[in-house]
């Protein structure tokens, strides 16, 4: 047994599957990470990742959580089906990334959705009247298409936070910015494509990523998976602590509740696009 190897010592597993912020809860999974941080029977963290991303404030907040971690103990991310955009934003607060052959990561990217229903609306016969106290007040307003001043305002912001994305890759993978604006096209690679091009350390399985985080923790490979706790609600309804409805109502509303406000209330997303309809929910 290598010297300093505790016996009782494990490393702590997070499964991250699903979109970032509503199958992923933000502020759950943040407070999980911080529990991670301090306790000491967790040498190491192992990040179980399958997941196309979500909010782009909700991807950042919990990369901060996951650098906290790795203050403290070594990281590893493992993709096991997908590590894109969001989901590989988190990767990057990681020391080591391992995947599949055939995952599929990267999805380097901003994208903003806004819906328009104008022409909806007109057919229907319901008009807006809007009272505001600055010009660009409504800019996001689903009930008129967007000015080209506004247009312009929106290119602004996803440029920014398309720049802090670049940032956050160019840190974490030690590469310059300029590479990874010529990867950050949006697309998705393989695994094995991603290892070529520096995005990826190492291809392998579950058991190969929990060898190398316990290696790096100096503990046994010894899964502890660290789950969200249950509310009293969610356990006596038997959903899961993921935030996503788990009961269907009479007419089938519930069903769409959270995808369809998600697409009314827009929003910016480091997330692949087909899935800005869905809940996702990994493997």
């Amino acid at each position: 047994m290598p010297f300093g190897l505790n016996r009782r010592a494990g490393v702590a597993v997070v499964e991250l599957h699903g979109v970032i912020g509503t199958r992923i809860r933000t502020s759950t999974y943040s407070r999980l990470f911080d529990g991670i941080a301090r306790n000491k029977r967790y040498r190491a963290l192992l990040l179980d990742i399958d997941s196309p991303g979500g909010s782009a404030s909700g991807s950042e907040v919990l990369y901060h959580s996951i650098r906290k971690v790795a203050e403290r103990k070594p990281v590893v991310a493992y993709v096991r089906g997908m590590g894109a955009s969001g989901g590989y934003y988190l990767c990057c607060a990681a020391s080591r990334v391992m995947a599949l052959p055939t995952a599929m990561v990267g999805s380097i990217g901003v994208i903003y959705l806004r819906p328009v229903l104008e022409q909806l609306l007109g057919k229907m016969g319901v008009q807006f009247s809007v009272f505001k106290s600055g010009s660009l007040k409504d800019m996001t307003g689903f009930w008129r298409s967007p000015t080209t001043e506004e247009e312009g305002k929106f290119q602004e912001l996803i440029d920014e936070i398309y720049e802090n994305f670049v940032t956050v890759v160019a840190q974490g993978r030690s590469m310059d910015e300029a590479r990874v604006k010529e990867l950050a096209t949006g697309e998705v690679y393989t695994a094995r494509r991603a290892l070529e091009i520096g995005l990826v350390d190492e291809l392998g399985g579950f058991d190969e990523a929990l060898e190398a985080a316990a290696r790096l923790g100096g503990a046994r490979p010894r899964p502890r998976l660290v789950q969200p706790k249950r509310s009293f609600s969610d356990r006596f309804t038997g959903r899961a602590a993921t935030g996503v409805s788990g009961a269907m109502g009479t007419s089938g509303f519930d069903l769409m509740t959270g995808p369809v406000q998600r697409l009314l209330s827009g929003g910016f997303y480091y997330l692949e696009p087909a899935f800005l309809m869905s809940d996702y929910s990994g493997g």
